[in-house]
């Protein structure tokens, strides 16, 4: 191990030793000006206590491998989070604001430093960040490709933090530094000189989480003052940063959650789990998404839900303007279900046409059920017959199950999901037809002031494919949104995602 890893190890023990119950933050040098102005007035504004150990981007995770304890960590771009996720020493990320890296030097440009090009033909003294131990280092190595080895090459001395490339450039020992925008904001005696290709580098600092901290929930409140628009905004664009649009802050957030009514079994549980991890409260509206479209239509923005997770795509075109785009998670089968036995030997959709069959299905306005089930009986031209059986017509399926169960029905049509819980005394019958399969997508609101805390909820959501599989869910998510703008309202569309 490295002598300064370990010793950065160390002070953070110690800190963490006297200072236990408080936030132990590791921060890139390159971020310690707006971080530390945003802590100062989140304990100002909550007691809580924040303490700060800065290195270079790289050298923090090395720290965080080798088990170091921290809270949070603030590095100088998103690959140091997909890293730290691969490792399993970060979880949740946080952005919090953007920068590009610029040729730093000194006020009037002696040196006559016009670009890249400039620092290649060797004219000049430079330095560079090690890409092993800073943000930027890092960036520059996999932004310029194959410039990169000509540009290292060229350069006098390589530093692991920003912070020192401005020292050596303060006191003269180069003529030039590339660092990142945001380090020489304001600082006296030096300019900036910008590079068209330098410019497309453009990176997002992140508040992660770490995988050790025993406070997630105080670790997450801290990144979300940091995130925020009235509270951290001010303090990335003090320090010359671009500050990146977060969530409207509280101690604890309330977020706003319709769902269709399907969808329950399969993440209530971890709705609780992000509830206490997150430190927030989460409202949910189950039911019908006929229902629930009906509803948001007539809500004003304040009102409107800041996520939603509907039964089938076919129900997210009504509020596509909203929910602009949407994840699909999982997939359910519409199924026949009946008592154990099958004791009316229902074997297909036109067996329901039968007389004296008593049957439940959704009500086709109501509910994502029932407006599938409406237009595959359509699509098989037995609609009429099979509707006249119908004597009972409900917003959700769990609905349809216990009127089954009670024995007031025959049949019903609902999902394969509604019935799974009920195995012991139910037979389910598989619809073989078009339209029999419904897909579950999960869409943020455009306008939340919550987007980010709900985009987290998906994640969470994700990573519990399990939960899903079990409720009797198929998985099909792969995180690629889709625009709501391309579902078709009509369940038999042969330009459905397959």
């Amino acid at each position: 191990m490295h002598r300064s890893i370990a010793l950065l190890i160390a002070t953070v023990l110690a800190v963490t030793a006297v200072h236990g119950a408080e936030l132990t933050i590791l921060c890139a040098a390159g971020l310690r000006k707006p971080a530390e102005a945003a802590a100062a007035t989140y304990t100002a504004a909550t007691g809580t206590q924040v303490r700060f150990q800065f290195a270079g981007s790289g050298q923090l995770m090395g720290v965080l491998a080798a088990g170091a304890p921290a809270d949070l960590v603030l590095v100088g771009d998103g690959s140091y989070l997909t890293i730290g996720r691969e490792r399993k020493v970060l979880r949740e990320g946080i952005p919090l604001a953007s920068q590009h890296p610029v040729i730093a030097v000194r006020a009037g440009n002696p040196a006559k430093v016009a670009g890249l090009e400039t620092l290649l033909a060797g004219t000049v003294k430079f330095s560079l960040a090690n890409p092993e131990a800073a943000s930027i280092g890092r960036t520059l190595k996999v932004g310029l490709g194959e410039r990169w080895p000509a540009l290292a090459k060229a350069a006098t001395v390589t530093k692991p933090t920003v912070t020192e490339l401005v020292n050596d450039l303060q006191v003269g020992s180069v003529d030039a530094a590339v660092v990142w925008n945001s380090t020489i904001a304001g600082l006296p005696g030096l300019m900036a000189v910008e590079d068209p290709a330098l410019a497309k580098l453009e990176e997002t600092p992140i508040a992660a989480v770490s995988a050790s901290t025993k406070q997630p929930s105080v670790a997450l409140a801290f990144a979300r003052w940091l995130a925020s628009p009235e509270h951290g905004g001010p303090a990335w664009t003090a320090a010359g940063f671009t500050a990146k649009a977060g969530d409207i802050w509280a101690v604890k957030p309330v977020l706003s959650l319709y769902a269709g009514s399907v969808n329950r079994l399969g993440i209530q549980a971890t709705l609780k789990e992000f509830e206490e991890r997150e430190g927030v409260e989460i409202t949910t509206k189950f039911n019908g998404c006929g229902i629930l479209c009906a509803e948001m239509k007539l809500l004003d923005d304040a009102a409107m839900p800041d996520a939603y997770y509907a039964c089938d795509i076919c129900f997210v075109a009504p509020v596509a303007k909203q929910f602009p785009t949407a994840v699909i998670l999982t997939e359910a089968d519409i199924v026949i279900a009946v008592p154990k036995g099958n004791p009316k030997g229902i074997k297909d959709l036109a067996d329901l046409a039968k007389p004296g069959i008593r049957l439940g299905i959704g009500n086709h306005r109501q509910s994502t059920l029932g407006y599938m089930t409406d237009r595959m009986l359509d699509a098989a031209g037995i609609k009429a017959a099979v509707l006249a059986n119908a004597v009972s017509q409900v917003p959700v399926g769990d609905l349809l199950v216990t009127q089954l169960r009670a024995g007031t029905l025959d049949a019903a049509i609902v999902y394969n999901t509604n019935a799974k819980p009920q195995a012991e005394t139910l037979d389910t019958i598989p619809l073989l037809v078009p339209g029999a399969r419904a897909m579950q997508p999960f869409a943020v609101r455009a306008l939340s002031p919550r987007a980010q805390l709900a985009g987290r909820l998906l994640e969470a959501l994700v990573a519990n494919r399990a939960r899903f599989e079990s409720a009797g869910f198929r998985w099909r998510a792969d995180g690629t949104p889709v625009p709501s703008s391309k579902f078709s309202a009509d369940p038999a569309d042969a330009n459905r995602p397959k």
